[in-house]
């Protein structure tokens, strides 16, 4: 019992460290790994006429394609585009091997009381709220279905807490950025009008086996009433794959920054040059995080003839800003770039 609760005490002392995403080694392409919870012979959750693994497929593929689309500089890789079962080693073993710099796994939640709704991301780590527990337990139970599940799993029982502490620590590398993911994910989700039950830890399997950051999302409860009929229809799932789509652009632009700093940090600087793209003026100042910017990040701005004048993003070179000048364009048609020199804005 002192050991167990020394390992609590260590991941809860983890949980509150402050957020700062890191960067690897620079590269061409940012990697993405989109998984679809469940398949096959293991449907999930069922409630209300709806599957699990129905959901989580049709959802991860219209994330894959609006990133295939918008982002060139991006590879998505899916554990599974069809209907089929894949161990969650197996789906682990593709974002490992292909040196993935994001693992995103889409599931759809199930409780007893059909009053819980709302989404809700998951990272890895331990947590004692008994819901997440059940949480736990029901999705790591996927392994009872794979041969010799306890040989490949170096004797995990999904039913034991004992299992749990077994594997807890090996994803603390990734923690701070899965986390902040995970924020970026459920604000997504709130400025969308979903009940927001908040980034939470918890000891998953598929998580636990992935070497980068790594976030498991539930998108709604097909247990309760009004989350079903919204994941039933296709529409309402290509909004939820939007909001996953937002916050990963805005992970994805903070890693180009920190890849960009990797490149130049030591080159001395040839330009006082840098530039944003401008999204649109206002007399009274807002706040940053107004809606009214769509999720967009990094905002700021600058004051100028009596208006506030808001920006979106940062680079030294203006060809850098091309890919989010087109997202930009998305939601203000008349975006555009703007220089800076010294922090002021050039004619």
């Amino acid at each position: 019992m002192k050991n167990l609760l020394s390992i609590i005490c260590i991941v809860a002392v983890i949980s509150v460290l402050p957020v700062f995403p890191m960067a690897t080694a620079a590269k061409d392409k940012f990697v993405v790994v989109i998984d679809a919870g469940h398949g096959g012979n293991d449907p999930g959750a069922v409630a209300n006429r709806l599957k699990e693994k129905n959901i989580n497929l049709d959802i991860a593929l219209k994330l894959g394609k609006l990133i295939q689309k918008n982002c060139p500089d991006v590879n998505v890789i899916f554990t599974r585009n069809k209907d089929v079962f894949v161990t969650l080693k197996g789906r682990t073993e593709i974002g490992n091997k292909a040196k993935a710099d994001l693992f995103i796994s889409i599931h759809t939640n199930s409780a007893q009381n059909a009053s819980a709704k709302g989404t809700e991301t998951y990272v890895y780590g331990l947590e004692q709220a008994n819901i997440n527990m059940e949480v736990a337990k029901r999705e790591n139970s996927v392994i009872l279905l794979e041969k010799d599940y306890s040989t490949t799993y170096q004797g995990y029982d999904p039913n034991s807490v004992e299992s749990f502490i077994m594997f807890d620590l090996q994803q603390n590398k990734y923690l701070e950025q899965s986390v902040h993911f995970a924020s970026m994910v459920q604000e997504q989700f709130r400025l969308a009008g979903h009940p927001d039950r908040s980034v939470r830890q918890q000891n998953l399997l598929v998580l636990r086996l992935s070497a980068m950051p790594s976030i498991l999302v539930e998108v709604g409860y097909v247990s309760n009433p009004s989350d079903a009929a919204y994941l039933g229809q296709e529409t309402n799932r290509e909004k939820l794959a939007e909001s996953i789509y937002k916050a990963f652009v805005s992970y994805k632009n903070e890693w180009n920054r920190k890849q960009q700093h990797i490149d130049t940090q030591n080159t001395p600087s040839k330009s006082e040059i840098t530039y944003k793209i401008q999204l649109m003026a206002t007399k009274q100042k807002l706040s940053l995080q107004d809606p009214c910017f769509k999720g967009l990040s990094p905002i700021s701005y600058y004051e100028e003839g009596g208006w506030y004048k808001y920006t979106y993003g940062e680079a030294s070179q203006k060809g850098d800003l091309s890919e989010q000048l087109t997202e930009a364009k998305r939601y203000f048609k008349d975006a555009y770039i703007v220089s800076f020199k010294n922090g002021k804005r050039t004619k």
